[in-house]
């Protein structure tokens, strides 16, 4: 549920101004400044949302930064824009989360409130509101998987993950490293880096990554 006032979102746009990139960030639907209800939301739902964006804002070709679930949702996007897409970037990504991260998870007694009334909400933080998670975003994740075979992109790909990372192992990066079909697919992995990434020194080598992803396809900025 992260919303694009996030740290790393608003790092990102800083580090781009400094550099003379171009830059977008956007709210995903039932996310911060986006109208909508989070717990109908999908990750298909979310992938449309991300080709909007691409299509109606952006121009040439793009590099996609994708954290967590947007790691999952960038590589989806590019598979259906791969002409547009000139390198990715995924920080601690998530790709099919949804069984062995959510529902494997689950209570017995949540796995029940799911299939009777199609949503259950789980504690994450104290003082926090509890977290929904609904039978339709569950189905469409299980459509949406793509470690179960070659991913076919062939643009250059950059995975960032923490060692310690205890929401998103950083064994997902790898699998992700090892399905793509790119020859050009590194994986950074950060000792004590927690799923967060955000503590300054990992800000320097997220930025460190994509600036050298930058350089070596010489966009135009």
């Amino acid at each position: 549920m992260s919303d694009m006032n996030g740290t790393k979102a608003t790092f990102f746009e800083e580090f781009c101004r400094q550099q003379g990139f171009g830059y977008v960030r956007f709210d995903y639907t039932g996310h911060g400044q986006s109208s909508g209800k989070f717990e109908e939301g999908t990750i298909s739902a979310w992938t449309e949302d991300t080709l909007a964006v691409l299509d109606e804002i952006t121009q040439g070709p793009q590099i996609l930064v994708g954290s967590s679930m947007g790691g999952w949702v960038m590589v989806l996007a590019a598979l259906q824009r791969k002409a547009r897409i000139a390198g990715l970037m995924g920080i601690a990504a998530a790709p099919d989360f949804v069984q062995p991260l959510i529902l494997d998870k689950l209570s017995h007694q949540h796995q029940k409130e799911i299939e009777t009334k199609g949503v259950c909400y789980i504690p994450v933080v104290a003082d926090e509101e509890p977290f929904p998670i609904s039978l339709k975003f569950i189905q469409d994740g299980k459509q949406q998987i793509v470690l179960n075979k070659s991913i076919d992109l062939q643009c250059p790909i950059r995975l960032v993950h923490g060692l310690e990372d205890s929401e998103v192992p950083w064994e997902f990066s790898q699998k992700l490293l090892e399905r793509s079909t790119s020859n050009d697919v590194t994986l950074t992995l950060v000792k004590n880096g927690d799923h967060r990434l955000s503590k300054p020194h990992e800000l320097a080598i997220l930025a460190d990554t994509l600036k050298a992803l930058v350089s070596s396809l010489q966009l135009e900025n």
